[in-house]
């Protein structure tokens, strides 16, 4: 483990219940990053979706993997700005080709695993994709900015 809810926290601005990522396990900066979510029926979106049969919907996984791209973005910024994290914020510029290909439900532990397409400044291009036991469950790819707050 590399980083653990609380660390991740002090990465991300996000907080319950929309912080989508319970640990990083995995990084290389500029390059690549995995961590994971374990899914618990106790979350407030199992209310809605769907009573009787829950289904993680495909909006959070995506969430999720762009979480985890934050934090592979912030963790790949050189020193001095990682100093400055606090007064930053990731922002989903697009979302393409994304596909679902096999529901996600409580009990599953969701890993994402992310790898840089491209980096030109505060801009990074991110595959992404989500598995549960090994066997791909959604992928897209997205394009986030490190903007100031």
């Amino acid at each position: 483990m590399l980083y653990n809810v609380v660390e991740i926290q002090e990465i991300l601005p996000h907080r319950y219940p929309f912080l989508l990522v319970d640990r990083i396990t995995a990084l290389e900066p500029g390059v690549m990053i995995e961590g994971y979510k374990n899914v618990s029926i106790s979350e407030p979106v199992f209310q809605g979706h769907f009573p009787g049969h829950p289904i993680y919907p495909g909006v959070m996984i995506i969430e999720g993997m762009a979480q985890a791209g934050g934090v592979l973005a912030f963790k790949s910024m050189d020193a001095k700005n990682q100093e400055d994290t606090k007064n930053k914020v990731v922002y989903f510029m697009s979302i393409d080709k994304a596909k679902f290909r096999k529901p996600v439900v409580p009990g599953d532990r969701l890993v994402y695993r992310l790898n840089v397409i491209k980096n030109k400044g505060a801009v990074w291009h991110l595959d992404a994709k989500a598995y549960v036991d090994e066997k791909l469950v959604a992928e897209a790819e997205l394009k986030a900015m490190i903007v100031d707050k």
